[in-house]
């Protein structure tokens, strides 16, 4: 009896020695990805503060003294760069909002209604994800230009309202979140469908829209070819076309300090936005991924 005993505590000990083994090294590789991560950043924002010989003459970890004349010289060039700042927003906000809440509300409806043909439905919504932007970017310029929307911000916020990956996200969270019996309760209740949407599903899929709105978000800012076909004019342009002007300047212009810090710059709004609302991504994604 006694030796069982032993044995079981040996057992329990080496399994216990075991786990702390492969925590520990799954920490040492959580660490090294992070400081991989973040290495980039830290490499951009050190040649913000260089200067265009510095940055020409190889790597440093040290930051340099010219980040304010870097910034000066941005500012004082011939790129709007505050227009291109409001406009990045406007778009990037709109689209996160619309995207999020419409595409939510379908994902509601196929998950909430029983009607014919929404299996079907819902297959040929998650099918157009196959379809790459680049294939209807004719079709799209040709719509525009019959609708007269060309060089406004319309034809780069509408099509955010139907996004066959946020639906697709959105539906798998609501089956494993969103009993029917709480929406069958409202409704016996008095509650209307618009009603019951935005006071009572609406607040149980908060993380998903947050996870949700942080990835429109940050695609929305980061999007170049769409705008780069839409936007004529200068003061229309967004950020990302903003640099890809400034990086093509001829060679008597051209200064990687102004780069450099034009990205830093372009890239704080998209921290500011993950910041506020990362505490949601973990608990949204773990959701979303589990159909109940």
């Amino acid at each position: 009896m006694a030796q069982n005993i032993q044995i079981a505590y040996d057992v329990k000990g080496e399994n216990t020695n075991t786990i702390h083994r492969r925590r520990a090294v799954a920490y040492v590789v959580l660490v090294l990805l992070t400081i991989l991560c973040l290495f980039w950043f830290y490499v951009l924002f050190v040649n913000a503060t260089r200067s265009n010989s510095a940055i020409q003459s190889g790597f440093s970890p040290i930051p340099g003294t010219n980040l304010v004349a870097n910034w000066t010289n941005l500012l004082h060039g011939t790129l709007p760069i505050w227009n291109g700042l409001f406009n990045s927003l406007l778009i990037s906000v709109c689209s996160a909002g619309l995207c999020v809440y419409f595409s939510a509300m379908t994902a509601y409806s196929i998950h909430v209604y029983r009607f014919a043909g929404r299996k079907l439905i819902a297959t040929f919504i998650l099918a157009v994800m196959m379809i790459p932007t680049q294939v209807t970017a004719l079709g799209f310029l040709q719509l525009i230009g019959v609708l007269k929307m060309e060089d406004t911000f319309w034809p780069l916020i509408i099509p955010a309202i139907a996004a066959p990956a946020t639906f697709f996200y959105m539906k798998q969270y609501l089956d494993s979140s969103l009993p029917l019996e709480i929406v069958e309760a409202a409704r016996i209740d008095g509650s209307g469908e618009v009603r019951t949407y935005n006071t009572i599903v609406m607040p149980i899929v908060k993380p998903a829209i947050a996870v949700q709105a942080i990835f429109t978000f940050v695609s929305s800012w980061n999007n170049y070819f769409t705008p780069a076909l839409v936007l004529k004019s200068d003061k229309m342009k967004t950020l990302p076309i903003l640099i890809a002007q400034l990086r093509a300047a001829d060679w008597l212009k051209f200064d990687m300090g102004q780069v450099y810090i034009m990205i830093a710059f372009a890239i704080l709004p998209v921290i500011v936005v993950y910041l506020c609302l990362s505490k949601y991504i973990v608990g949204g994604i773990a959701a979303g991924s589990v159909k109940g």
